[in-house]
């Protein structure tokens, strides 16, 4: 990629493979101090939509054709968070009062197809990157969740931290019983 450095782009991939070992080891205070103070943490699912070429159905009002799946961030997301909402839900799983993860959830993120190019700034850097998380909790539960994330990385104070996350999920229709981990 003009402009990215292999140094940079393997900082990330270490980065990023970093931040899913705490995850799965359930160091979600570590993780936590991975965010910057406004980060942006935002999941959505894909939807079922018709293109103008479909002839699967007729729709009257062609301003309701849209030509690709992803939810708009002006739709309902399962997530839009911030470091605030993100530290509450950390600090809930604290209290050993939080439902859904009692007993807590074993997670396995596997992060893949990374591909980092400049930011908008010159401390950012934009990230792309696949991921597949397998979740299993109590005896018999077992999630699989797959998609794409669009991570921006600002380097503050010569660390790389999140300071926006866009998940979407290749699913269209969640079959877990709940969403509780982190992406």
């Amino acid at each position: 990629m003009p402009g990215m450095n292999e140094d940079v782009t393997r900082e990330i991939e270490q980065f990023l493979y970093r931040e899913a070992r705490l995850l799965d080891e359930r160091r979600f205070h570590e993780w936590l101090e991975l965010l910057t103070d406004d980060v942006r943490y935002w999941m959505a699912g894909r939807t079922n939509r018709y293109p103008r070429r479909s002839k699967a159905i007729a729709i009257l009002d062609p301003d309701r054709y849209v030509e690709d799946d992803m939810t708009r961030e002006d739709e309902l997301a399962i997530f839009d968070e911030t470091k605030q909402t993100l530290g509450q839900r950390v600090a809930r799983l604290d209290t050993g009062m939080a439902w859904a993860e009692d007993p807590p959830s074993r997670s396995r993120h596997l992060i893949t197809n990374i591909e980092v190019e400049p930011g908008d700034a010159a401390n950012e850097v934009k990230v792309y990157s696949n991921f597949m998380v397998y979740r299993s909790r109590a005896e018999t539960e077992q999630d699989f969740y797959v998609g794409a994330r669009r991570d921006v990385l600002r380097r503050v104070a010569g660390a790389w931290k999140i300071a926006g996350r866009k998940v979407t999920l290749d699913q269209n229709v969640l079959l877990a019983k709940n969403v509780s981990i982190f992406f």
